[in-house]
């Protein structure tokens, strides 16, 4: 038996073709079939027609509405698997997501919406805005909030937009800025110790160390020891219920932590970062990670859940450690995870194997060489090539250990 999953995607070429590499070596599947790859075109579609994938992994209808109503046809209709459910794109806006998180009690900084700043392009707004928009004091605002802080896009996305505004001045100039952005301004986590990100997919969640002003190859930090125990615990936990809650499955979470407090800053990401000149290190990790996934939940059928169920997160009461082990417990239960580490020893003991030697070996290093010569000018590549490859025959070590 064949199953079939599909690609659909926008500009990338390097984590696809790794996908597609591992899942071809992984070979026929005992119990379960082998499995085929295809890349997704945009076309005409009948709503009725039957698709032919079981799962599709999205990475284009954040933005472009055509194949985002195709996904809502094959999901509601067919019961395709969506690895991010396109029914809460919308809360892909930051907004409503820290809007449920601060409803069940974790600790995002204080955060306010404001107006725009200019005008949007709408013939109703100049009357909408004389009759109804009301006046208000933004040094009020700020100051209320407690310098520094943030000014940030609502609906922002790799750093688009983001500010740090120290007092009055900066302020203003950051709002004049703005323009037609509708803007968040949130408290600074100041003094933090540690910030993490964390990509999550399916039920695996690597915690990097993240350092969000150095370059886009020098972000994610080879640390494994930056958080304690616990404090990693929570910040697995945080991502996990961020994703259980609005059927998230391919997300990413940033984490500021201070001592021992967790601060959730923005874990809506429809497009998280997977590239493997930004992961480098944790590249093998995240294929591998989306390759079981993908093929546990063909395997096993999994079916897509359009109904959230926020009223079973909504009645969790307690501390705040209750309510983080009863939000836990939720999560677990949506990703099955006790079935999906079971799946995995039992259908899938031999991909550990096949990644690292696939990582070792000359097919690797040529998807290495040339993504890039896809990124960098022609005078960097040399030296990026070699910077890469250092770390990845650092993760090739570290299997062995």
């Amino acid at each position: 038996m064949r199953h079939l999953i599909g690609l659909l995607l926008g500009t990338e070429e390097d984590w696809p073709a790794a996908f597609e590499t591992v899942l071809r070596r992984l070979g026929p599947i005992k119990g379960v079939g082998g499995f085929d790859v295809e890349r997704i075109t945009i076309e005409p579609f009948d709503l009725r027609a039957g698709p032919r994938h079981e799962l599709v992994i999205d990475r284009l209808a954040y933005w472009y509405y055509h194949p985002r109503e195709w996904l809502k046809k094959i999901a509601m209709m067919d019961d395709v698997y969506l690895l991010n459910s396109p029914f809460t794109f919308q809360s892909m806006e930051k907004h409503a997501a820290y809007c449920a998180m601060m409803r069940l009690g974790l600790k995002v900084p204080e955060t306010v919406l404001v107006p725009y700043k200019n005008p949007v392009d709408n013939a109703r707004y100049a009357y909408t805005s004389e009759r109804y928009n009301r006046a208000f004091d933004l040094d009020a605002v700020a100051e209320g909030i407690g310098y520094p802080l943030f000014m940030k896009p609502y609906d922002g996305g790799a750093w688009r937009g983001v500010s740090r505004v120290r007092d009055r001045d900066e302020l203003h100039r950051a709002y004049d800025q703005s323009g037609e952005m509708l803007m968040h301004l949130q408290q600074s986590v100041e003094g933090y110790d540690a910030f993490a990100r964390s990509l999550s997919i399916g039920a695996e969640t690597m915690v990097m160390r993240f350092r969000p002003d150095e370059p886009m190859h020098d972000r994610y930090a080879v640390d494994h020891e930056f958080l304690s125990p616990s404090v990693g615990e929570e910040v697995v936990t945080v991502g996990r219920l961020v994703n259980a809650f609005f059927r998230w499955e391919f997300n990413s979470c940033e984490t500021l932590v201070k001592g021992t407090d967790v601060h959730p800053i923005d874990y809506a990401n429809a497009c998280p970062d997977v590239a493997l000149t930004s992961l480098h290190y944790y590249f093998p990790w995240a294929i591998k990670a989306l390759v079981k996934w993908s093929v546990f939940c063909v395997a096993t059928r999994r079916r897509p859940r359009i109904d959230l169920e926020t009223h079973d997160y909504f009645a969790v009461t307690g501390d705040y450690g209750e309510r983080l082990a009863q939000y836990r417990k939720l999560a677990d239960r949506y990703f099955e995870v006790d079935r999906y580490e079971e799946f995995c020893r039992t259908h899938l003991g031999h991909i550990d194997e096949v990644v690292q030697e696939w990582v070792a070996g000359p097919d690797f290093d040529r998807l290495l060489v040339g993504t890039v010569a896809a990124t960098y000018p022609a005078a960097e590549r040399e030296r990026f090539t070699e910077h890469f490859r250092g770390l990845l025959r650092l993760w090739v070590k570290d299997q062995n250990c």
